[in-house]
């Protein structure tokens, strides 16, 4: 929805440029379109926009009703990924059957995914696996002589520092979107790149191209922000004795945790050196605090995986295990500190997987004591209230009070 709100999607003239893209399957996107009205927070007023205007179905049933985009940003979890390139890949085979190859990869969406995670290049070959699986099965002519190059060089990774968060569920949510930040595009071809930053920056959006960094490396540092911000504000939200708090970027960066975070960055630092995000020559101390900078400078924003846990223990949903996000971060660290024999650096994020795990379950439990408390104290309550009024009724049993009534 930030992205929506600074692509300019509340001017009117903007609806017929901006939209979204239900995922095939997608409950929530089903749920958005049906609710009728979309409520976005920003100056000071909170604008209606009719969802019948700016939500559209799955990419293949668009393309059924005459209507693609030349620029999906893919905002999905991270666990969804893998789906939405086989929902891209079908695109491609419908696209082909109707107007053959070349007409069918021109049409072919730019797509970025901004989801939070290591996983370009693991997405991008299981991109590659399904064309191959196409042709194999005669969904797609042979690709290798020059379209799959073209194809390949849509996907893109937008690495991006926007921020925003949703308030309330269902049709009463309310979205507040942060200030504009930047978006990262890199991987992909070089035309791709540049053709969608051209339209998106068009729009008002800020995004940049990146030219020099691999996708991997990119990737990296956004890790460090993310993981500082929402892991480490996830331990430090919540205290020994299982009581959470929402805590700001600006509460959760402070002289309490930096040797821990120092720590941190270091076997990050050495993981990226190992896959080659990091060069050999680079200097951990600058890179360490030019990321702590760049993670600490939205000082007021509330980390998305503290108002996820705010909202799920309100719904009594939470459950001691990581967020997608988070897991889609610590995963790729730890095989890759394993495959490249860095054993400390392996055990550390595991330890550190665990320790989450534990203080959501203390987190659940104080709740479910606190919750319990409070039930237990409303009916003592009311006990007190309603006991007083029996005594004063007309004299008869107690057996035939009208329970249904109490």
């Amino acid at each position: 929805v930030a992205f929506f709100h600074h692509l300019g999607g509340r001017n009117s003239t903007n609806l017929h440029k901006v939209g979204f893209v239900e995922r095939r399957g997608s409950l929530h996107g089903c749920t958005l379109r049906g609710e009728g009205t979309l409520k976005i927070a920003a100056g000071g007023d909170v604008a209606e926009i009719l969802t019948t205007d700016v939500c559209h179905p799955d990419l293949l049933t668009s393309a059924e009703l005459g209507w693609l985009p030349e620029v999906v940003l893919g905002c999905t979890q991270p666990d969804q990924l893998l789906t939405t390139i086989g929902e891209y890949v079908g695109l491609l085979e419908w696209l082909f059957r109707i107007h053959g190859i070349e007409e069918a990869v021109r049409r072919l969406p730019i797509l970025v995914l901004c989801s939070n995670g290591i996983y370009h290049e693991r997405v991008r070959r299981f991109l590659v696996e399904l064309l191959e699986e196409s042709m194999l099965y005669g969904r797609l002519p042979d690709l290798w002589d020059g379209p799959m190059t073209v194809i390949v060089g849509k996907l893109l990774r937008g690495v991006s520092l926007q921020t925003g968060h949703r308030e309330g569920t269902g049709k009463s949510a309310i979205y507040h979107p942060g200030p504009a930040g930047r978006t990262i595009l890199t991987g992909g071809s070089c035309e791709s790149r540049n053709h969608a930053v051209s339209l998106l920056c068009g729009l008002g959006a800020w995004f940049e191209t990146e030219e020099t960094l691999p996708p991997v490396r990119v990737e990296f540092d956004k890790a460090l922000v993310n993981l500082w911000g929402n892991l480490f504000g996830q331990l430090k939200a919540i205290n020994s004795e299982g009581e959470f708090q929402l805590l700001r970027v600006s509460e959760i960066f402070d002289d309490s945790n930096a040797a821990e975070l120092r720590q941190f960055s270091a076997h990050v630092f050495a993981i990226g050196r190992a896959v080659r995000a990091y060069r050999e020559d680079e200097d951990f101390a600058q890179l360490h605090a030019a990321v702590l900078k760049t993670a600490a400078g939205p000082g007021a924003h509330i980390p998305s995986s503290l108002m996820w846990i705010h909202s799920k223990l309100r719904e009594g949903t939470l459950k001691a295990e990581l967020t997608p996000t988070e897991k889609w971060l610590l995963d790729p660290l730890i095989r890759f500190a394993k495959t490249a024999g860095l054993d400390d650096s392996a055990d550390f994020f595991t330890k550190l997987s665990q320790r989450l795990e534990e203080n959501l379950q203390a987190a659940i439990l104080q709740f479910e004591d606190h919750f319990q408390s409070v039930i237990e104290a409303n009916s003592e309550r009311r006990y007190d209230i309603i006991q007083p009024l029996i005594s004063q009724a007309s004299p008869i049993g107690s057996s035939d009070l009208p329970l249904s009534g109490m």
